[in-house]
């Protein structure tokens, strides 16, 4: 059962590292942080690029579809962010979990038994109860996305003032559809699990180290060839923010724990998707004591239900 310690892992790395990007972000972008904290993460695991030349050549390709799947759902769930409203958003987020049970059951041949079908309901319920918790007038709501970056979403004062704004015929005819963003977010929770998955199937042949190096490697091309295409600057001071060093010593941790994980053949990716979830425990400790939010008790609340249906899931 050590695999669940390791997922238990990687899932309290990943609400640490939401964190951290959040504080890396008061002094550089989005992207800075995101590349910065990406090539740091490939330079720290370098010392494995010994063990990792010795992969099989013909995994490559699986592993650069992978790492493509995960930095497409970044790509897509970042402009579904930027248009669709947060209680929608937060519906379609969600479906992450179901996705990669569905995965799990269908590709897998993976069985949920009586626990891990109340364990899937109890996690879906407390990651809802979140998205839509009680918003007081003239605030600002905290929006995370699982696998991305924290975003400030600002609240509507008056519900009657939002009713009454008029969009000019023009803007409205630049407005891309409303559906059209839905889908890109489908399809950022699809690449998501699809990326789990893959790592369940790579991890039967190849070692974590494999993985970990040329995972790393192609996510960096990846975001090489998005920041020259669109032309993004990134500073050189991002360098010199501590938070982006922490991230990615996170994220080296946390990813190999998950990699080793899923080299277990006891482990499940129905059961494992339950668990990453424990991450919304970090998150919201750390937005208590480090951002000092407030509506700390009803969040705790939601935690409980998640961990219930985490402790509920993973009970043979």
């Amino acid at each position: 059962m050590s695999w669940i310690f390791l997922v238990l892992l990687y899932g309290l790395l990943k609400g640490a590292r939401e964190i951290a990007k959040k504080k890396a972000m008061d002094t550089n972008s989005v992207m800075e942080v995101l590349v910065a904290y990406t090539v740091i993460s490939l330079v720290l695991v370098i010392p494995s690029a010994k063990e990792a030349v010795g992969i099989d050549f013909h995994f490559l390709p699986a592993v650069a579809f992978k790492s493509f799947c995960m930095f497409l759902a970044w790509i897509c769930s970042f402009y579904a962010l930027k248009k669709l409203p947060v209680s929608l958003y937060g519906i379609l987020s969600l479906s992450r979990v179901l996705f990669g049970s569905l995965l799990g059951v269908l590709l897998l041949h993976e069985t949920l038994n009586l626990y891990g079908i109340f364990g899937l309901i109890f996690v879906c319920t407390g990651l809802l109860m979140l998205k839509f918790k009680p918003k007081k007038k003239g605030k600002s709501v905290d929006l995370q996305d699982d696998d991305d970056v924290p975003r400030v979403v600002p609240l509507v004062n008056d519900l009657n003032e939002k009713s009454s704004r008029v969009v000019p015929p023009a803007a409205r005819a630049k407005e891309k559809p409303l559906a059209l963003f839905v889908v890109i977010a489908f399809i950022s929770c699809i690449m998501n699990s699809i990326s789990g998955f893959m790592d369940k199937i790579l991890m039967k042949d190849i070692s974590s180290s494999e993985l970990q190096f040329w995972y790393m490697l192609f996510i960096v091309l990846y975001y090489t060839i998005y920041v020259l295409i669109k032309r993004e600057k990134i500073s050189i001071s991002v360098v010199k923010n501590k938070w982006v060093w922490i991230l990615a010593v996170m994220f080296v941790i946390g990813d190999k724990s998950l990699f080793i994980a899923n080299a277990n053949p006891e482990s499940k990716i129905t059961m494992m998707t339950l668990i990453k979830q424990s991450a919304c425990i970090v998150t919201i400790i750390g937005g208590r004591f480090i951002f000092k939010e407030k509506g700390i008790g009803y969040k705790l609340l939601c935690a409980s239900i998640v961990i219930l249906g985490i402790v509920l899931g993973v009970i043979k």
